[in-house]
């Protein structure tokens, strides 16, 4: 077969910049600071109704300390309160567009300094109540910073205009009642400025801060187009999270390899992977979206995302396969590796993990191949210095991937074919072994027990014959290529006795099952026993 050279990556492409961009949509945005917004409107809701309800307490508890122009302050609080009441419990309750929202935020602010400034000047014979009055708005335009994701811009110029009714307030008590002050008018009205400026550069500038932090989140969960939006899987080279594009808005899987993990040989592999990877297109092989990396050096490619289910936890949760379901998942395998294969390339870390069964549409039980990151061209080899390491999974490696790594080749993937078969049909590895070189020896010496043996299911001889052929350990034994393997798959009796409806009904009764814990139900988290020994790399690393 011929083979295609993998595409290179440009010195330009390896060391771009890719432009970072806000991690958030406009209705992402829009949602949050009308979140915000109500918490804020709850919150001073509550807070002045308790105020207020001290207050009106204090006047029929001491009837002498109750001012000229109480009833005014009243008629503006009562009015103030209904309206804090109306944004909080009715008026944000649906979508409002963003310019709304900052004219409602604005507003809110500006009301409490003017009901506070009313309070101030009507009550200036009562010095305490004025600064009170002061000091309970500043409690506000605090909490606005604190609570209502602003720039400092905004912040500012919301603070200023807010105690613009406490500063007209001062001015009219300079003019009108410079007697009930107690020093000069114009140091009185220079102190409210100072007072008031004082505060609004501390909320200002702890908004800018908060919205700082904020920003500085967003930018850390983006790469390129995508936004990460949760872990899904994390091995000792790197991390796959889930992500969604800017623009298509489509589920997509991004692989990264952080700088920490930047070494030569493993930046050299992780490009590799993706160069590789993006050649494959066959309908098995997980889909290669983009790549590139971010501004502080962190490597990354996308690639399509899959709801499914890895076989491995398959297995842990409901045993077994059926040998023709089973059957039907190793001929979408063997198609994946077919093409890989084909094209020069061996996949190397064949394994149930590294298998995703999934539905695609209304198309029950499709295989996805995933992790080509141990790929190896078979005819230039690794194409770097030294021997040739051994890479791959303890529990699914092919003999002369132990004893001469630089041999192998795709019949080294059709053992990890093999290996994946004995475990569908079983839910038992190949071998068992306390250590990864127990595990290696047996590979190299042991025979394996024929799976007919480790189970009460039924399994056909074509099918277990062609098992222990896959496991042979002479490569010259198994079959000649995936292809041909597929198509022995296809003459075995089981090859026909799984079908459609079949498949359909267990990924009905599968998502049933696995709703509570996506729903956040009461059915509680399920623990799966997983033979870590059996993920290790060769180095002694968990993959």
């Amino acid at each position: 077969m011929g083979r295609s050279d993998p595409p290179r990556l440009s010195r330009s492409a390896r060391n771009a910049r890719v432009p970072w961009i806000p991690a958030a949509t406009a209705d992402e945005i829009r949602d949050h600071v009308q979140q915000r917004l109500r918490l804020m409107a709850g919150l001073i809701f509550w807070v002045c109704l308790v105020l207020f309800g001290f207050v009106l307490s204090l006047y029929e508890l001491y009837p002498q300390t109750r001012p000229l122009g109480a009833d005014l302050v009243h008629a503006f609080a009562f009015a103030g309160l209904a309206a804090l009441g109306a944004i909080w419990g009715i008026a944000m309750r649906r979508p409002l567009a963003i310019q709304v929202l900052y004219r409602i935020d604005a507003l809110i602010v500006l009301c409490i300094g003017g009901v506070f400034g009313l309070s101030a000047y009507v009550n200036s014979e009562q010095r305490a109540a004025v600064w009170a009055a002061f000091i309970w708005h500043t409690f506000t335009v605090f909490s606005r910073a604190l609570i209502v994701p602003s720039t400092g811009r905004r912040t500012a110029v919301t603070g200023v205009v807010s105690y613009v009714p406490f500063l007209a307030a001062g001015v009219g008590m300079a003019i009108q009642r410079p007697q009930q002050l107690e020093i000069p008018p114009v140091p009185f009205v220079i102190g409210v400025v100072l007072f008031a400026g004082m505060a609004t550069v501390l909320a200002t500038t702890g908004s800018r801060l908060i919205y700082g932090l904020r920003a500085d989140l967003r930018q850390a969960r983006q790469l390129g187009q995508y936004t990460l939006t949760g872990l899904i899987a994390r091995g000792p080279m790197s991390a796959v999270y889930h992500a969604r594009h800017a623009l298509l808005r489509r589920p997509t899987a991004v692989k990264l390899l952080p700088p920490e993990k930047h070494g030569a040989d493993d930046l050299a592999r992780f490009e590799r992977e993706v160069q590789h990877m993006s050649q494959l297109t066959h309908p098995n092989t997980v889909a290669i979206y983009d790549y590139g990396r971010s501004p502080d050096g962190v490597f990354y490619y996308a690639m399509e995302y899959v709801d499914g289910v890895d076989l491995e936890v398959l297995i842990h949760l409901d045993g077994p396969l059926p040998a023709p379901r089973a059957v039907q998942v190793l001929r979408q395998i063997c198609g994946a590796l077919d093409e890989a294969h084909s094209r020069g390339l061996t996949h190397r870390d064949v394994k149930p993990a590294n298998v995703i069964l999934c539905r695609r549409g209304n198309q029950p039980d499709v295989v996805k191949v995933l992790d080509f990151g141990l790929v190896v061209e078979v005819e230039r080899g690794e194409g770097g210095s030294g021997a040739p390491a051994v890479l791959g999974t303890p529990a699914y490696l092919a003999p002369e991937v132990i004893t001469s790594p630089g041999d192998v080749g795709p019949r080294s993937d059709l053992y990890g074919v093999g290996a994946v078969a004995y475990f569908l049909l079983t839910g038992e590895r190949v071998f068992a072994g306390t250590s990864v070189a127990q595990l290696c020896l047996a590979h190299v010496h042991e025979t394996p027990v024929p799976p007919s043996q480790r189970t009460d299911r039924p399994i056909s001889a074509e099918l277990e014959a062609l098992v222990l052929a896959c496991l042979s350990k002479d490569p010259g034994a198994r079959p000649e290529s995936a292809r041909a393997l597929r198509a022995a798959l296809d003459l075995v009796p089981e090859a026909d006795q799984w079908d459609e409806d079949a498949a359909l009904a267990w990924w009905t009764s599968f998502e049933e099952r696995r709703k509570p814990a996506a729903d956040g139900g009461s059915a509680g988290p399920r623990t799966i026993t997983v033979d870590l020994m059996a993920r290790a790399t060769t180095s002694g690393e968990v993959a």
